[in-house]
């Protein structure tokens, strides 16, 4: 990378180098890539050179290297895979950065543990968003073996899991908002959108809509790390008031969120961010969410939703949703959570890193 002083006016150079397993932006799922794609789309909008390392089958519309599909694509034209073909497409992926790290003053990683080593010297001129938590034991060892790898949180919550040689900052999620419509007079169903798995709970979903007497949609991706969880916690609850309508592209979940009267976000782990939950702001829909991770950082208790603990709690405060001013959650998002800002917050931290 250059090692040469840039003037603050000067456009950066940055490349962003996404996973492997969805092409940028997503199709039906992956919250990853569509934060990625929106970021490379506002730092282009900002001044900045971009490059996207990305899946082939990227649709993003900056420059892109990447000589093999996603995953996804891979799963789709060939059934079975080999296991170590996710190795496979981020060593290829790794090794088409590396021979054109010189060209950028920063580059921008969304995956973790390989590009640690191919960046070796030049680790101080990058920048590392995990969207994932960090609590873990393979996290821990991993920062402990690079504490000169400068890492950008999502949230203040997962911040505090990160060890202090290694934060760069926190940068809040943001979305485009032309993606998503506001309406004023939803429907009396509520919504829940995101993996089906223990740790997004839509059992306590369909739980709390049935004890409220409310309908229910539920849309998400069948966890592949636990498929057995829908069939057995989720499928047998399902009815014409509870209806799995299954992956949902952008206008799906446009069109999911603005009708619904509610998002429920029942989650059980500590939730790195939760992009769902500004999708739902975006069109004006109150969330309803457990006090995990970053829900404080997201939802205004008593504006753009309400923080519960419990069930019960849940249940109460759907009784209260009608409070919540839904041109004030969408005015609410859009001070808070648009993609413009998430691009500019990231791109003060590059020229903190370039003048370091």
């Amino acid at each position: 990378m250059p090692n040469r002083d840039r003037e603050l006016s000067e456009p950066i150079k940055v490349a962003q180098v996404a996973p492997s397993i969805f092409p940028v932006p997503p199709l039906n799922h992956g919250g990853t890539e569509r934060v990625i794609h929106d970021l490379s789309v506002g730092l282009r909008d900002l001044g900045c050179e971009v490059t996207l390392f990305a899946p082939s089958d990227s649709a993003c519309p900056v420059p892109r290297i990447g000589s093999l599909p996603s995953l996804q694509f891979l799963e789709k034209k060939y059934g079975s895979v080999p296991p170590s073909l996710p190795s496979v497409l981020e060593t290829v992926r790794m090794e088409e950065v590396r021979g054109l790290l010189a060209t950028f003053d920063v580059v921008h990683f969304h995956g973790e543990f390989f590009h640690a080593v191919t960046l070796g010297e030049n680790r101080r001129r990058s920048l590392t968003t995990i969207h994932w938590r960090v609590d873990e034991l393979d996290r821990e060892l991993f920062f402990s073996a690079f504490q000169d790898l400068p890492v950008a949180a999502i949230s203040k919550s997962q911040e505090a899991a990160l060890p202090v040689a290694n934060r760069a900052g926190v940068v809040l999620h943001g979305v485009d908002p032309a993606r998503f419509e506001p309406n004023l007079a939803p429907e009396p169903y509520l919504a829940f959108i995101g993996r089906m798995t223990d740790q997004k709970r839509p059992d306590v979903a369909i739980r709390v809509a049935q004890a409220a007497g409310r309908p229910i949609r539920l849309a998400g991706t069948i966890d592949v790390g636990n498929p057995l969880y829908f069939d057995t916690y989720v499928r047998p609850h399902l009815s014409a008031d509870a209806a799995y309508v299954g992956p949902v592209d952008d206008a799906a979940k446009n069109d999911l969120l603005r009708g619904a009267s509610a998002l429920l976000f029942p989650i059980d782990w500590p939730e790195p961010f939760g992009l769902v939950m500004i999708e739902a702001m975006a069109c004006g829909t109150p969330v309803i969410a457990w006090n995990r991770g970053s829900v404080p950082e997201v939802v205004e208790h008593g504006v753009t939703g309400f923080i519960v603990e419990t069930e019960a709690e849940a249940i109460s405060a759907l009784s209260r949703i009608d409070e919540l001013d839904r041109s004030v959650i969408r005015a609410r998002f859009e001070a808070r959570f648009t993609a413009d800002r998430m691009a500019q917050d990231y791109l003060d931290i590059y020229r903190r890193l370039l003048q370091r």
